[in-house]
């Protein structure tokens, strides 16, 4: 706004003033008198809103696009690299703040990303190992299984197998005999625990404590005859021979009185069940024994426990190789994530523009979201001014617009309506009166090019908008 324009609202203000006051005095109305003639004279200068011309006149303030620079971290400031008034390129390092211990826990997940690089290395290599296992053990297998693999349809099948030796997969069989073994083992378990009971209910008859002896005896017996036979192998054995057939002797009285004692109590219910219950023991034992011959004589080849074994082995090396890499993969995810923190360390702007202010020094200690620098993107500029209602329908969006700055008063900037307020609204806003403040306008919003940086954000500046 010019100085013109700023002494006319100045006066009329000061008019409308006086006429509220309601003075009857003629010194009041003597100064109403003068001050009226002042505004005349200055009002015929220029028109507020327009000219003969038919051009907009209106004043405003140079504004720009402004990012505020809030560091995310704290701490001491380590370096500043911009001054206010420089020009500073989008990714430009405006300042550093001090890393130091999140630049040593860096260091330190650095050393653990190596050391699971390393176990997966181990853990390929492990792999790698127990595979070449693998094949030696199925090539070792398959030459045991060559052995058998030619005779086998000409082994003999018991008369009540109506179907030939080759009728069943070996698949079909190892599963058939593995149910076997299973109903085997559980027979034996139902077996041992019957016998178990009925020694129980026995625990307190002859019969027991004279099977206990008769046990004894003839562990006894087979040891002292086993020694006695040595004694008489060995060289000068007259008086080794006599001592072990003296042991011998014992031991063979002691089994003589001890069987002949079973026999006696042979004949009681007690012995019958006990007898039974053993008989059914080692009959479910036997089975179970048997079957699992059965189960190891079909487990050739590739059903081999053998090579079961190394692909276990493998299996587990599997394992071990998946749990190194995802152990890498958190090692590394923490890595990243200190990279990322420190890169909040380093302060950088952006976009391109300049440097407006700089609220920092070297040493200070800042705060996360402290306003530190102010970047404002000058190369345009924009400048918004208000119109009143009736001359509204004479903007359009695109109009060419004069600008002067009083800091460059012999150059003319150009720049354009980009937009115009829907909406009505009271201003300049800070006007003290009621009258001044029953005037509604529109805002109007200017662009223009500033691409050598002469408008500066909060220059008045006079605007005229060209009326075609």
């Amino acid at each position: 706004m010019t100085d013109l324009n700023i002494k006319r609202i100045v006066i009329i203000s000061k008019i409308q003033t006086i006429w509220r006051m309601k003075m009857k005095n003629k010194k009041v109305l003597w100064l109403i008198s003068v001050l009226f003639v002042l505004s005349v004279t200055a009002c015929s200068g220029l028109p507020i809103n327009g000219n003969d011309d038919g051009d907009l006149h209106a004043s405003g303030r140079v504004s720009a696009l402004q990012v505020d620079i809030a560091p995310e971290v704290g701490g001491i400031v380590q370096e500043i690299k911009v001054e206010e008034g420089d020009s500073v390129k989008a990714g430009d390092i405006l300042f550093r703040v001090d890393n130091t211990l999140l630049q040593a826990q860096y260091n330190q997940a650095v050393t653990m990303v190596n050391v699971a690089k390393v176990a997966v290395e181990s853990a390929n290599a492990q792999l790698a190992a127990v595979e070449l296992q693998l094949e030696m053990t199925l090539q070792g297998v398959r030459q045991q299984k060559q052995i058998t693999v030619g005779s086998a349809w000409q082994e003999s099948q018991p008369d009540d197998f109506n179907m030939p030796v080759w009728y069943f997969t070996d698949n079909e069989n190892l599963a058939a005999v593995d149910q076997e073994v299973q109903a085997a083992e559980e027979a034996l378990r139902i077996e041992l625990s019957n016998l178990e009971a009925v020694l129980e209910d026995y625990k307190n008859s002859d019969l027991i404590e004279v099977e206990e002896r008769l046990a004894k005896a003839q562990a006894a017996y087979k040891i002292s005859e086993i020694t006695l036979e040595q004694a008489k192998n060995a060289d000068e054995n007259e008086e080794l021979e006599d001592i072990a057939q003296d042991l011998f002797d014992e031991a063979s009285s002691e089994l003589d009185a001890t069987q002949s004692s079973y026999d006696r109590i042979l004949t009681t219910a007690a012995a019958k069940d006990v007898l039974e219950a053993r008989s059914r023991f080692a009959v479910a034992q036997r089975r179970y024994e048997n079957a699992l011959n059965n189960l190891s004589q079909l487990q050739t080849g590739v059903q081999s426990l053998q090579f079961k074994a190394a692909e276990a082995a493998v299996t587990m090396a599997e394992t071990g190789v998946a749990q190194a890499e995802a152990n890498l993969l958190q090692a590394q995810t923490a890595l990243k994530v200190f990279e990322i923190q420190l890169d909040k360390f380093v302060v950088k702007a952006p976009i391109d523009g300049v440097v407006l202010s700089r609220n920092l020094e070297g040493g200070e200690m800042i705060v996360p979201g402290s306003v530190t620098i102010v970047i404002g993107q000058l190369e345009e500029v924009r400048l918004t001014v208000y119109i009143p209602e009736d001359k509204y329908g004479q903007i359009q969006l695109g109009q060419s617009v004069t600008i002067t700055v009083d800091s460059f008063p012999d150059e003319i900037f150009h720049g354009q309506v980009i937009r115009i307020a829907d909406e009505a609204e009271f201003t300049p806003r800070n006007v003290q009166t009621v009258e001044g403040r029953l005037a509604t306008v529109y805002a109007v919003d200017i662009l223009a090019p500033n691409s050598n940086l002469k408008l500066k954000p909060g220059m008045p500046a006079d605007i005229v908008i060209n009326i075609p």
